[in-house]
């Protein structure tokens, strides 16, 4: 049961997610990265990871996308005028489909990368802690810098916008 309810949530996660590049409309695209986000959410949920899985709703399909909403509605994007398929472009996104493919059936195949397995990948807390204690354990003494860094880079491109997105009336020869 469990490998049905893993399948049909990740046909889900990646439909939605080809929604996302799919779509011209930047509001549709960003509410299907939401549904993308929620299945990656139920899908932690069969690995039995709820801490993360609320945190992926809350955080990242709440908060994130409500503020990703609200910038391009600031911004005033338009939906994406019929463009001329450049063939670069197109050759680099082939290639890169090609090398991710290999890359996805070495995985499923079951080929280590870079001499990683599974045994090699240290556990958390070792089993005297929960998940949730531990990330916060974690969070704010090895990785207090970086994720002090995050923080300050999110209110930085949050500021960003905001000056990105005022209308300059006052000024002259702007229009």
């Amino acid at each position: 049961m469990e490998a049905l309810f893993f399948w049909v949530f990740a046909v889900g996660m990646l439909l939605s997610g080809l929604s996302v590049v799919i779509n011209r409309n930047p509001v549709a695209s960003a509410l299907s990265l939401v549904v993308s986000m929620c299945f990656l959410a139920a899908l932690f949920v069969t690995l039995g990871a709820f801490f993360l899985a609320t945190v992926q709703v809350l955080v990242y399909a709440g908060a994130v996308m409500v503020l990703f909403l609200f910038i391009i509605m600031l911004l005033d994007v338009k939906s994406e005028e019929h463009v001329r398929l450049r063939w670069m472009s197109f050759l680099l996104g082939l290639a890169l489909a090609v090398f991710f493919s290999y890359e996805l059936s070495l995985v499923l195949r079951g080929v280590p990368q870079g001499g990683a397995t599974l045994s090699s990948i240290p556990q958390a807390g070792g089993g005297l802690l929960d998940d949730t204690r531990e990330l916060g354990r974690l969070l704010f003494t090895k990785y207090l810098l970086p994720f002090q860094v995050v923080g300050v880079l999110l209110l930085v491109a949050t500021v960003g916008v905001v000056l990105l997105s005022r209308k300059d009336e006052g000024k002259p020869g702007v229009k």
